[in-house]
């Protein structure tokens, strides 16, 4: 394993961290602040919404720099970002730090694919992202206990301290452990060609969205996490209503989710890396399948626990794999990578949403299961098309614009 992808997942571990330690710190930091808890809510909701905006402006406003030096820059805004937050004398000011803290993390999951994939041959291309992507999903397991237990023996800017020193620790690993030029030359497309000219220019990175693939490609990103996030927003009350499990019981249940995630993204690299479509179709069928037996058994306590890991694992599976497919067909895009982050927080607002609305009209504690199941659907059906295109020999003038 090269050790700039080390550095690389230890900047995705940060990152992740950051984003999930917030939800077991909300109480604390309501009472600091004296707000409301509908008020520190934005502490999380606040970080989503600027995550899909930074993504995009971000890796648009930084085409043309050199991809190591614009990792550096983000992971610097990140650390700035926490160290805010960890200092905050009020409210909009730590508010202010998870928006600034934000605004990285799209654009670098993005970049930071483009350079793990340059830094291993060819065919171990979904494997390196998936090992970057490790540290995020590391951290979903870690990063609400790691919040709990740090900020109730220290406080909890305490926990943002040691956010910012592990940004510090990502920061100096990605300038000393990542080549310089990392991630410059264009990697093949789909088809198997490359271009021997990056693509650094805004007009290039936009040029990209003209595929249909790139398309149908950020649809079932959105669709997928759209289904499995509408489903997760609600678990803890399908456990504990349903599953008969007791309050305490939910986060050790959130950890077997959460080695789910780490097992599937693993796997899901390997797979992608030797069949990718096909491993992409499977993966969306298995969390669609997962997602509606689970909704039949959930009353069931054996079950929910198999099923909950099922649910991370074929979750997960799919994110290597998405995240290569759309910059091959984006011809190496960084924009396009951005956008694959994008498109998966906006999916994981639509799915909670229409999951809060199958509970609001009296559907039960499973019905964001089924809710779920069906989006899921969807994007197997999407990526089904998407695949089914792209061995037409057609495949070469694909252009929806």
């Amino acid at each position: 394993m090269p050790s700039g992808l080390v550095a690389l997942a230890l900047g995705g571990f940060g990152i992740g961290l950051t984003e999930f330690l917030i939800a077991g710190l909300l109480p604390q930091v309501a009472s600091s602040f004296a707000v409301s808890e509908a008020a520190a809510g934005w502490l999380i909701s606040g970080y989503a919404l600027s995550v899909a905006v930074g993504a995009i402006a971000l890796t648009a406003a930084t085409a043309r720099l050199p991809r190591k030096a614009v990792l550096v820059g983000l992971v610097a805004l990140f650390v700035l970002g926490n160290l805010l937050s960890a200092v905050a004398p009020s409210y909009p000011v730590m508010l202010l730090g998870r928006i600034v803290a934000a605004l990285c993390h799209g654009s670098f999951f993005g970049i930071g694919s483009l350079v793990a994939r340059s830094l291993v041959a060819p065919e171990k291309k979904s494997r390196a992202v998936a090992v970057m992507f490790a540290g995020l999903t590391l951290a979903n397991v870690l990063g609400v206990p790691f919040g709990a237990l740090v900020g109730e023996r220290w406080g909890w800017r305490a926990a943002f301290w040691a956010v910012t020193a592990i940004g510090v620790l990502a920061l100096a690993g990605i300038a000393a452990l990542v080549p310089d030029g990392a991630g410059e030359t264009q990697p093949p497309t789909a088809t198997g060609h490359s271009d021997s000219a990056p693509a650094d220019s805004l007009r290039a990175q936009f040029r990209a969205f003209r595929s249909w693939q790139v398309w149908l490609t950020l649809t079932a990103t959105s669709l997928s996490y759209g289904g499995m996030f509408g489903a997760f927003s609600y678990i803890a009350y399908t456990f504990t209503e349903v599953g008969g499990f007791s309050p305490s019981d939910v986060a050790w249940l959130l950890m077997v989710y959460g080695v789910g995630l780490v097992v599937g993204n693993l796997v899901g690299g390997r797979a992608a890396d030797h069949d990718r479509d096909r491993a992409l179709v499977l993966a969306l069928l298995g969390l669609a399948v997962t997602l509606a037996v689970f909704g039949l058994l959930a009353g069931s306590a054996t079950a929910s626990v198999i099923l909950v890991f099922l649910m991370g694992l074929f979750g997960f599976a799919s994110v290597p794999g998405m995240i290569t497919r759309v910059t091959d067909f984006a011809h190496g895009a960084a924009l396009a990578a951005s956008a694959n982050v994008s498109a998966s927080n906006i999916g994981n607002a639509l799915g909670a949403w229409l999951g809060g609305l199958a509970i609001t009209a009296g559907l039960g504690y499973t019905a964001p299961l089924y809710v779920g199941a069906g989006i899921v659907l969807i994007s197997v059906i999407v990526m089904a098309v998407a695949a089914r295109q792209a061995k037409s020999p057609a495949r070469q003038t694909d252009h929806c614009l």
